[in-house]
Formats: C-alpha cells, structure tokens, sequence
C-alpha cells in the first residue's frame, strides 16, 4: 500500500503479519524513557529514594558519541577555519610566542575580570612618608620640651620683660638645650615646607618633574637657608649698630621665636592633613601665626635695640628692613621654585 503525506511519499511494504518488511529486517532499539515519564509513573507520595530508584531501574547511561562532522560556524562569506592539529599550516597558528618558555604559564591569574573602578584620590593621611616625618617632628617636639622644659618656660616668662644693664645676660643655657632648640627650628622649616606644598597642590599643580617628597625636601632647604642667611644678616645689623650684649640678646630671642613658631604651626598641619581640614583654612591659620610672632619680634626688637633712644621711629625701618622685606624674598622664591618644578601641559 502507499501512504502519502504533505511531506514526503514513501512506500510502505507489508508483511503477512501487518508489520513493515524494513522494520522485521532491521532490530527494534530498546526504548528508554526520559526521567520525567518515570516519576510520572509513581505515586505523588513517592519517597526521594524511591524516585531516584525508579530512574535507576529504567534509565541507563549509554555511550557518548560525539559527532564527526567539521566545524561550519563561521562568519558568512568567510572560509571555514582551520584545526591547530593542522600540520601543513604556519607555525605562528599553531604556537604562541610564550610556548616552550619559561614564562608561559596558564595556571597563574592573568588578569582581573569586570570593569576597573577609579582609583582613590591621593590624601595626606594616606601618605607613609609625610605620617613619618609628622609623628618625628611630634616625638622632637615632645624630647625637647621634657629635656628643656625649665629652660623654655623661664625664656617666655623674661621675654616681654626688659633686659636689665646691670647682668651681662639674663639667660643662660647650656649645648643640650641649645641643641634642641636648633632641632625645633628644624622642624619650623619642614613644618613651613609642608603648608606650601599644601598651596602648591591646591592653586598650582599637583604633578611634578620629580617626586612630591624631593619637592618638599627642596621647600625645607629654602626655608632652612631663609633662616640661616637672616640670621646672619641680623648678626651682622647688631654688631655694627647695637652692642655685643644687646645682639647676643636678639639672637637667642630669635632662636626661640623661630622655634616656637614651629611647634605652634604643628597643630595645623595635623589638622589639615588628617581631620581634613580646607587649605584655605590653613593658610589663614598660618598668616595668623607669622603676623603674631611678627609682632612678638617686632615688641622684642623694641626693648632690647629702641628702648633708649630718642626717636623710636627707627624700630619700622629695621623691622621692614629685617623682616617683612626677607619674608617676601622666602615667599617669591618658593612660588617661582614652585611653578619651575610642575608640569608644564
């Protein structure tokens, strides 16, 4: 008989017993349903033991065997590619430029998965170095007040008094203490160093021709060769002008105001960098801080150079003179300093 479908027609011989000649020639293959139909066989109360013993008992793993055909997904109007295992093509398909190395190892992390994120922003308190140089400067600071604690509080108890013509000094120290004083001085420079460099980032740049620390290295020995050649030209002032006790006089005071201007600036500093204080806000603190001590030198000056003589107007052009007029030196040289070591775009 033929049996014919919108498909395809195919004939169809029957044998005596009605089924296909094709199908009693060919063996019939064993029919294995799928674990879906066997739990549909069991009751809905079935045990997972049970189920899992039911697909057991009807379903067997048979042999996997994996198709022959060539690979024909490529891109359309394309040739189909090439197997590695392909001897005749080029050696570069077929080796890497890592393989046979000894730095060709896939085992290893390669790389990090997803998007990067942005990196955090640089900040002071995140700085090992500048956290270094603050917890020194704090220790310095601490010695040298335990080691000349007596020294420091009698030299601000007699600095607002007059010094008086009958003793040849009203202060006496010894090397140690000294010493100390010129570490705190030290400190003054680095402690000044570290404010301008907070402006620098803010109002100029905060990338440079060379590393940030040698940036404020440089700062310190500004500052440090400011107060040297000061020093030295007020040594000078007071030698051709005053007597040898009146100049020995300033320039212990000297040391001393230099010095506790430092170890006031240091709660500054500490502030910005770690309880994020605003630069301006340090800067005002620190305009504050100079214009104070500015006056205390100013006061100091008076009593020990002016207090005698008729015209106390010269007091102004010495204070200008020595002071005022070195300060705006230090400040230009550490803006142009500044703007020689960032990046010019």
């Amino acid at each position: 008989m033929n049996v014919t479908d919108s498909i395809h027609s195919e004939e169809i011989i029957l044998g005596e017993d009605g089924l296909p000649v094709a199908a009693k020639q060919q063996p019939r293959q064993h029919y294995q349903p799928t674990p879906a139909q066997v739990l549909s066989w069991l009751p809905k109360n079935a045990t997972p033991e049970q189920q899992d013993s039911a697909i057991q008992a009807h379903i067997k793993p048979s042999e996997i065997t994996w198709s022959q055909q060539p690979d024909t997904l490529h891109l359309p109007g394309q040739t189909a590619g090439h197997s590695w295992r392909d001897v005749n093509m080029p050696k570069y398909y077929r080796e890497s430029y890592f393989t046979g190395k000894p730095w060709f190892h896939p085992d290893l992390f390669g790389g990090r998965l997803g998007v990067a994120g942005d990196p955090v922003p640089y900040g002071i308190a995140r700085d090992n170095v500048i956290t270094a140089m603050l917890l020194f400067c704090f220790i310095l600071a601490a010695v040298a007040y335990a080691k000349s604690k007596r020294f420091i509080l009698r030299q601000a108890k007699d600095f607002f008094r007059p010094p008086h013509s009958d003793k040849t000094t009203s202060i006496t120290e010894t090397s140690s203490e000294l010493r100390f004083q010129f570490f705190l001085v030290l400190q003054s420079c680095l402690l000044f160093a570290l404010i301008f460099f907070f402006y620098v980032q803010l109002r100029v740049t905060d990338t440079f021709i060379i590393d940030q620390y040698q940036v404020i290295g440089i700062f310190a020995l500004i500052n440090l060769g400011y107060v040297l050649v000061k020093s030295a030209v007020y040594w000078l002032a007071g030698w051709v002008f005053f007597d040898r006790r009146s100049n020995d006089l300033w320039m212990k005071s000297l040391l001393f105001i230099i010095a506790m201007e430092g170890v006031c600036l240091f709660p500054v500093v500490v502030l910005q960098a770690y309880f994020e204080m605003p630069v301006e806000t340090t800067l005002v603190c620190t305009g504050v801080v100079i214009a104070v001590f500015k006056l205390l030198s100013l006061y100091k000056a008076y009593i020990i150079f002016f207090r005698h003589l008729g015209n106390s107007l010269q007091i102004f052009l010495y204070f200008c003179t020595l002071e005022l007029l070195p300060l705006a030196t230090l400040v230009g040289v550490l803006a142009m300093v500044g703007n020689y070591l960032k990046v010019n775009l």
